[in-house]
């Protein structure tokens, strides 16, 4: 239920295996950081770390600070495992490998 006081937003996370969504309700001057917190998410997932894991509202990076808009989706991003050059690159070259193998 929205009203001029709260607004409704999404927070989501996602593991390799898993993805949750969560919908709240917030008042209308709450942070990003204030939402995230409200969802629970850092109870149910304790790897996150605020300090140092990036967020964002519908996939454009944003601070903790940033303000809501009724219906934004919050993202919590996990830091990558592997960076994504490297990864491009080494198969790159095991396919060179291979075709020279042939």
């Amino acid at each position: 239920m929205e009203n001029a006081e709260h607004i409704v937003v999404e927070v989501a996370y996602a593991l390799p295996d898993e993805q949750l969504i969560l919908e709240i309700e917030v008042p209308a001057d709450c942070t990003v950081e204030d939402a995230i917190k409200r969802s629970g998410m850092l109870e149910r997932y304790p790897q996150i770390d605020l300090a140092t894991d990036k967020v964002g509202i519908f996939g454009k990076m944003c601070k903790l600070n940033a303000s809501l808009n009724a219906k934004d989706r919050i993202e919590i991003y996990r830091a990558l495992i592997a960076d994504p050059k490297e990864s491009r690159r080494q198969k790159a070259e095991m396919e060179k490998k291979k075709q020279a193998d042939s």
